[in-house]
């Protein structure tokens, strides 16, 4: 497939590097044992497991740029590996800590990045989980003890293989995982207590697997009644924005309602509330607040999502839903006829199209939603 032409892939990069010191020293994790188990000479392994995961991005060290978290949190590695990289706040002490974990996670994530890189078990995902805000992509790199949560790859190098993925602009799936942590005193007394953190949004398996229908084909009118049925479970004082083409007004039938083509309809617990909307209108309807989203396909044969035929859809009407509410809903298989290719975006605004680049959220099935990457670049 093809990369995304000038537009570099941002990973932010942080490593626990006392990850995994209580496992041989058979102290049954590393929580508050660190000391304990340096002073038995055991030494640490969470660096070298990263190490095994970038190198399997290697190949692709152009297209990426690290945001690194300092030291032997991440910047040494990433320097010793040859990545670009930048090194993203600062550390008080050698000795790393789980507030350094948090402050850091919170730091990289507000410098901007597609997706939040670390290595660690069960605590660093917790610590991650409560710093971070709702919806940043994140993947784990299992370097801990105890690995319970759902975050993290099955090894090193399968988290190497699926970032290389991502920065190849591959088809990957958007899914959350649950953060569980094991109550280590209680393990240590032989009592297995995990409990729930949370959720964190990952990138999971990506290559294209399709459900087979018909001569091993999506029916698109298939995939468009699951996803109208997804749209019609969420909280119906969501305000839906639907941009113009088939696959918006496919979804609207599909909920038996009568839209517009080539128009911009809005949608409010399964009433039409204006149709054909002129961006004036849409303006209006957003200030008077609540939720709002925005539904948008490519339109045309060059795959823009903004800019081509729904510039009603305008800067300030993003902006004023808010740039993460900006969706796009499309079939693997009409995701696949662009070979690799971003969706385009022209909004007129070059502060916003830049705000937009990178990976969106594209609604693919009934509560499946996919990963592709969008630039203001052709």
């Amino acid at each position: 497939m093809t990369e995304l032409p000038n537009q570099r892939f941002r990973i932010g990069l942080v490593i626990n590097p006392l990850a995994g010191l209580g496992g041989q020293a058979a102290l049954k994790g590393s929580d508050n044992v660190a000391d304990q188990a340096l002073a038995m000479g055991i030494k640490p392994l969470a660096i070298e497991r990263v190490r095994q995961a970038l190198t399997e991005v290697l190949p692709y060290a152009d297209r990426i740029e690290f945001l690194a978290a300092p030291g032997n949190m991440g910047a040494v590695l990433a320097d010793e590996m040859g990545f670009d990289h930048q090194v993203i706040g600062s550390l008080d002490s050698e000795r790393t800590s789980a507030a350094d974990t948090r402050r850091l996670a919170v730091e990289l994530v507000g410098s901007g990045i597609d997706l939040l890189l670390f290595a660690g078990g069960d605590g660093t995902a917790r610590d991650i989980c409560s710093a971070i805000p709702p919806g940043q992509l994140v993947l784990g790199i299992p370097a801990g003890v105890k690995i319970h949560s759902g975050v993290y790859a099955v090894n090193p190098r399968a988290a190497g293989e699926l970032v290389s993925l991502l920065v190849r602009g591959e088809l990957v799936r958007l899914g959350e995982a649950e953060v569980r942590d094991i109550d280590e005193e209680a393990f240590r007394q032989g009592k297995v207590r995990t409990r729930h953190f949370g959720e964190l949004a990952i990138p999971e398996e990506g290559r294209f697997v399709q459900q087979v229908k018909q001569g091993g084909r999506e029916t698109e009118t298939l995939v468009l009644d699951d996803i109208a049925a997804w749209l019609q479970e969420e909280d119906p004082q969501i305000g839906w924005i639907m941009g113009p083409g088939s696959t918006n007004l496919g979804l609207l039938e599909a909920m038996g309602l009568e839209g517009t083509l080539l128009g911009v309809d809005v949608l409010r617990d399964g009433q039409l509330l204006a149709v054909d909307a002129t961006e004036q209108q849409l303006w209006d309807l957003l200030q008077d607040g609540g939720e709002w989203r925005i539904l948008v396909t490519a339109i045309g044969g060059q795959g823009h999502i903004l800019g081509r035929g729904n510039q009603q859809i305008s800067p300030r009407v993003v902006r004023a839903a808010g740039p993460d509410n900006l969706l796009v809903v499309a079939t693997k298989t009409k995701l696949k006829t662009l070979n690799g290719r971003p969706f385009l975006l022209d909004s007129g605004d070059a502060e916003l199209d830049q705000e937009l680049t990178g990976l969106r959220r594209v609604l693919s099935g009934y509560r499946e939603e996919m990963l592709y990457p969008a630039s203001w670049r052709a």
